[in-house]
């Protein structure tokens, strides 16, 4: 849920589950995580925003620490014509009970309208990412990954749109390389 406290200060409630449909060659529905989330953006000016966030995720149901993250954020965006392009700089500590692990994360995003130069109601849109992942602590090698998402997205109404796309992970591709798809849905309520 998005709420815009003034013109210059957004905030972002959010409620998440991960969960495994197939997993080790096995089709199965398994609960994986769930996440609470609160974030804030400042902008500094009409393309740049300053944001600060934590998240708790809660993931004693596969045997795993529950984790507290924080995170710091530098987004800037531009627009050309009707394809908004956004480069995200992030930085996240995520604290568990036996470890700190420091996240570095850069994202490039274009979203743009599939029909007209404009995103009107009732219309669909495409969002596109590119995310590269340094992952550091004391107790781990440094791990890197990189995401490729595509979402569709329709804006059903001023404070409404829904979402659907696939992710792909290539997840410690220096060392052991997983690949891991999701299946993507979300619905944004802006108030």
């Amino acid at each position: 849920m998005n709420y815009e406290v003034t013109p210059l200060l957004k905030q972002n409630f959010s409620f998440a589950t991960r969960n495994y449909i197939y997993n080790s060659q096995n089709f199965l529905l398994t609960h994986r995580q769930l996440d609470i989330a609160h974030f804030s953006s400042l902008a500094i000016d009409p393309t740049k925003n300053l944001g600060l966030g934590i998240q708790y995720r809660f993931r004693e149901t596969l045997n795993k620490e529950n984790e507290l993250r924080l995170t710091q954020q530098f987004n800037i965006i531009k627009t050309i014509n009707s394809i908004r392009l956004g480069n995200r700089f992030r930085v996240e500590q995520r604290i568990q009970t036996s470890n700190l692990v420091h996240r570095f994360r850069y994202r490039f995003a274009l979203d743009i309208p599939l029909k007209g130069l404009v995103l009107d109601i009732g219309e669909p849109y495409l969002v596109a990412t590119t995310e590269s992942l340094l992952s550091i602590g004391k107790s781990i090698k440094p791990m890197y990954d990189q995401r490729l998402t595509s979402q569709i997205g329709w804006s059903i109404s001023e404070h409404l749109k829904a979402q659907l796309g696939l992710q792909f992970r290539m997840e410690n591709y220096t060392e052991h390389t997983e690949h891991v798809f999701f299946f993507l849905n979300s619905l944004v309520i802006s108030i």
